[in-house]
Parts: structure tokens; sequence; C-alpha cells
């Protein structure tokens, strides 16, 4: 979709077509073009089916408000979802702000959020379609007074004057995701470089980012939604130094201004706690094995086992029955045994894939198990057990 094509969808045609296909079925797509071309001139159809597509796909992040919004490919796979722009509002207003410049807005998910916590938005992003569609959903969503649009370079933007910025900088090329920081666009060191020059600011980064790479005046948090890590973000004005896990949608932040050593390791007792990813990615298994009274079942691994049952919100507890050697034939017996017909299958430190796995277990039975493939104690091992649901 070019600009003229965006631009066609937003005159009285294009809206009602576009308002008509919300529950159009995509597997219908030929038959459903052929028959609106013969009312509707091809380029006016072409581009309405394709953002309906692109509103069904942006529902996953935005809910209802997909269906009134507006998306390019890269838009609906780069944008942040709502829960997690959400939570960063509330943080920059926490922090008293009031005007933000947003680098790097895209189609806006984190300006619509910042603007309904009342913060007044400049958005800005170099390329014209994605501020097109940016401005189109601060109008339709009626954020349009909150919400200035601005087609330009980031890095010629004038901040001050602003209590904050937000960076978003682009994480993928031609060849897929960078993981070098300094290859962003624009660049972490340009980031870095804009968020000094303000009271308050926040840079989105790869969840991947070595923590060497943390400027020493930044404090960095990892997100993650309902266990699946989102985004990591280096925050300045806010807790210098530290390092957080924030689990979404309500389970709380863990942080820490220093982190603890690694604990030691010791042998399988009768809890297993896998520690959220966000956890993981901040370096904060520690500080989670401290609050279960836990230890690692290897000095590489990182799930926590304890005797006694201490719930956690950053971790998801598993009662263990058996602590086997790794062993397909010992495996498929003892859950045919069993009668187990689905099992759970997780890995750290192994080499086996869960699907595969799965496959050659050939299970059947009315009973389940969580199966873990790890090392304990350098070992190759299979750890059998069930969640433990916890208040």
């Amino acid at each position: 979709m070019d600009l003229d094509a965006f631009s066609y969808l937003l005159t009285p045609a294009g809206q009602a077509l576009l308002g008509s296909l919300r529950d159009y079925d995509p597997a219908r797509e030929l038959a459903e073009a052929t028959r609106l071309r013969r009312e509707h001139p091809a380029e006016l159809v072409s581009a309405a089916l394709g953002q309906a597509r692109l509103r069904q796909r942006g529902e996953a992040k935005f809910g209802a408000d997909a269906y009134r919004m507006y998306f390019t490919p890269d838009g609906v796979e780069q944008a942040t979802r709502t829960e997690v722009a959400e939570y960063r509002a509330e943080c920059f207003k926490a922090l008293g702000v009031r005007r933000l410049a947003d680098l790097c807005c895209g189609i806006g998910g984190d300006a619509i959020a910042l603007a309904r916590a009342g913060v007044a938005v400049l958005a800005v992003d170099r390329d014209p379609l994605t501020c097109a569609v940016a401005r189109a959903n601060a109008e339709s969503l009626g954020l349009a007074d909150l919400i200035e649009v601005r087609c330009a370079d980031v890095t010629e933007i004038a901040t001050s004057g602003y209590d904050a910025v937000f960076v978003d900088p682009a994480r993928r090329g031609g060849r897929g995701r960078i993981f070098d920081p300094e290859a962003y666009s624009p660049s972490l060191s340009w980031a870095v470089g804009a968020a000094r020059q303000v009271p308050v600011a926040a840079l989105k980064v790869a969840p991947g980012i070595p923590h060497e790479a943390v400027p020493d005046d930044a404090g960095a948090e990892w997100i993650s939604y309902r266990g699946d890590v989102k985004e990591a973000v280096l925050w300045f004005g806010k807790n210098p130094g530290s390092v957080s896990a924030t689990l979404l949608p309500s389970a709380g932040t863990l942080w820490t201004g220093a982190p603890l050593p690694d604990p030691p390791a010791g042998p399988v007792g009768r809890y297993l706690y896998e520690p959220d990813g966000a956890v993981i990615r901040a370096h904060l298994v520690a500080e989670v094995a401290e609050q279960v009274g836990g230890r690692l079942i290897d000095e590489t691994i990182a799930y926590i086992t304890a005797d006694e049952l201490r719930p956690t919100p950053f971790a998801t507890a598993y009662e263990i029955t058996d602590v086997l050697p790794f062993g397909l034939k010992k495996l498929k017996a003892l859950l045919r045994q069993r009668g187990i017909g689905v099992a759970v299958i997780k890995k750290r430190g192994s080499a086996i894939e869960p699907e595969e796995l799965r496959r050659k277990l050939k299970l059947e039975g009315p009973h389940s198990v969580t199966v873990f493939l790890t090392r304990v104690a350098g070992a190759p091992s299979m750890l059998l057990g069930q969640p433990v649901n916890t208040p």
C-alpha cells in the first residue's frame, strides 16, 4: 500500500468499504475481491482488503481499538502491544512527564497510550506513509489534540522544552533482526545522547542486549507479557544503575540496585521453579532463589529447586515426582505405565527438540505430565512433575 492508496481509504467511500469488511474471511479473499470490484475501483478494493487483514492481526495487540485503527505490515508487527505501552505511559506520568517527544513513533502505539494518560506527544517518524497512518490513528481514536505527528529524521528534532523522550529505534534490516545496538536506526549511542538532553527518557532495545552495553547512568528493565519477553527498556532519570524485571499484566516488578551473586547448585528437591523469561534476561535468578529459599539444579541452568513451597509471582512452581538420567526408552516406558496422554515438554541446557521427542513417545492415556529436559549437576537429566496451583 502506498500513500495514495491509503489516502483513498480515508475518503467516505473507502471508510464505508472498510467498515463492511470487519468480519470477512481471508480464506475467501479472491471471491470477495471479485465481488467488490464490480462496485468499487480495484485500487480501493485492494487497499481495503489489505487493511482489513491488518486490523484482524492488530486485534491481538490492540483489542477492539484495532478496528478503528490503521496499520502497515511492518507497523502491526513492530508496534508495542497496548498493555506494555500503557504500563510505560504510567511510568512516564508518575515521573511528572507532561510533554514527550516520541522518536521513531511508527504507527503510534506508544503515542496513543501516552496521550490517553494525559501526556502531550510529538510523534516523529521519517516515513511519510507511516506518519499518515499514525496521524489517522490519533484522529480516529479522538487523540489528535494531544498527538502532533511530524514526518522528519529524528536525529534532526530539537527536544529542548520537552520533559522526556521515548526512542524506539528500528531493530530490523533487510536480513532480519539486528543484534548490534550500534547498528540500530538510529544507533544506541545516538539515542543515549538524546536521552541525556532531557530530564527523563526511555530507550526501547532488544531483550538480548548485553548487560555491558547498558550505560552506567541508566536503569535497565526487561518486560514480559504473560510469560513472553517483549522488550528491554533503558531508563534515564529513573533508578540509575538498577536492573529490573516487570511481568505484565499484573505480576509486578522485581528489581535490584546491586544484583546478588549466583546461588549455589544442589540436589533437586520437591519443587522446581521456572523463572519468568524477563527475570532470566535481567539476571535476577538469584533474587528469586532467595525469595523461595532455593538453589540451582546446575551452575549453568536457570532452574531453581527447593524443598518447601514458597509462591512467587516471578517463577512458575512445579512439584517434582521423578528425577532420572536421560533415556528415551525409560521415559517412554514410564509414561506408558502411568497412562500419560499429554506431556508438556520443556528444555533448558538440552539439545533434544521437544516436538521430535513427543513424536517418538507416542503418548496415549488420560493423564498429563510436565517433562523437563535439562542438566542436573552437569549430567543430562529428565525431571517429571506437575504445575503447582498457587494463589
